[in-house]
């Protein structure tokens, strides 16, 4: 069930990368940020209701809901026109605990693959804070070019793999995975200095998990 909430946080991030980067209005995508974020508060919820104590899978479930009151709360800022500090400080708490989650994957759950995307993740709610929480404008179009380009490798393409039975994380795979990320955030710098765009104004966006 985490992977059918993963695959739209593909859709969702996409979206609020379009909208950093001026190409979506924020009204627009506070809906879809709505949708997504009951659906990422309402399946850790059922997930840790049928874990029966198993301490494991309630580890695995808790992580969802930063990323589902993240979108929550930026459909509500982006519908009532929130000032969007409130997000970014939060977004900075997401951050920190991303981290937490990413050295679970590489040394508890030994899952090297995930670790790289959660160090992703952490990343991309970090660029939040700094654009929402801090007003940092000048990142804007970085922050909107990196979650435009992190979110199907980190989101949609696992979510598939893993709901196809082709998924695989082993040492290989991990390192093939922080390079692709390497690589698409150093597009997205690349990107974000490119002539002939206007830095977008930020608004409440958000970004991602599970």
């Amino acid at each position: 069930m985490n992977n059918v909430g993963l695959l739209y946080v593909g859709a969702v991030l996409l979206v609020n990368g379009l909208m950093l980067l001026g190409r979506v209005p924020a009204r627009s995508a506070g809906a879809l940020n709505l949708f997504v974020g009951a659906l990422q508060c309402v399946t850790p919820t059922v997930l840790i209701v049928r874990a029966g104590g198993d301490g494991d899978a309630i580890l695995a479930a808790s992580g969802l809901y930063l990323f589902g009151f993240t979108y929550l709360y930026v459909g509500v800022a982006n519908l009532a026109r929130l000032e969007p500090e409130g997000v970014g400080w939060f977004s900075l708490f997401v951050a920190g605990c991303a981290v937490v989650y990413a050295g679970l994957s590489f040394w508890r759950q030994g899952d090297p693959v995930f670790g790289v995307i959660w160090l992703a993740w952490a990343l991309l709610w970090t660029l939040f804070f700094l654009v929402l929480g801090l007003g940092r404008q000048e990142l804007t179009r970085f922050t909107g070019w990196a979650v435009v380009l992190l979110s199907q490798p980190t989101c949609t393409l696992p979510a598939f793999l893993a709901m196809t039975g082709a998924y695989r994380s082993n040492a290989g795979t991990g390192l093939l995975a922080a390079a692709a990320a390497v690589a698409l955030v150093a597009l997205a710098a690349l990107l974000a200095r490119s002539r002939g765009a206007e830095t977008a104004t930020p608004a409440p966006a958000a970004a991602t998990t599970a």
